[in-house]
């Protein structure tokens, strides 16, 4: 993508973010890809270090094994919390829930609750990060 079609985006995007009920539904897809993502991730590795196929660790929660390969393997995967509690019980992990840093909340929490924010290219590359990282969040 060139620098003008980037920037372009970005601008459409802030543009979208003034809107109440996209910036809304932007903030909340958004924290759900990062949120899922970053726990699969996770559970992935825990499998991995614990030497546990995919097929075992489907027969450890009584599932078919084509359930856990597309847990780990799709980019669009949308397991529910009771499977990933399961699959985190048979790996030795809870699945716990963490406050986010005071400037997180300012910069996601507060547009989400007021519909509206500040900075919507802040806001909207924040966002992005979050999806596009690759760094391990806690689970």
């Amino acid at each position: 993508m060139t620098l003008t079609r980037r920037n372009a985006f970005w601008d459409d995007l802030a543009r979208d973010l003034e809107d109440p009920e996209f910036l809304r539904e932007y903030v909340v897809e958004s924290m759900r890809i990062a949120t899922i993502d970053s726990i699969v991730n996770a559970l992935d590795e825990a499998r991995q270090a614990a030497a546990l196929t995919k097929a075992e660790l489907a027969r450890a929660i009584q599932v078919e094994p084509a359930t856990i390969r597309r847990l780990f393997a799709s980019d669009k995967s949308n397991p529910t919390l009771g499977t990933l509690a399961e699959v985190a019980t048979a790996l030795g992990l809870r699945i716990t829930l963490e406050p986010m840093a005071a400037g997180e909340r300012a910069q996601v929490t507060a547009p989400l609750l007021d519909g509206r924010t500040a900075d919507p290219q802040g806001l909207a590359r924040h966002l992005d990060s979050l999806r596009t990282s690759k760094a391990k969040q806690p689970v």
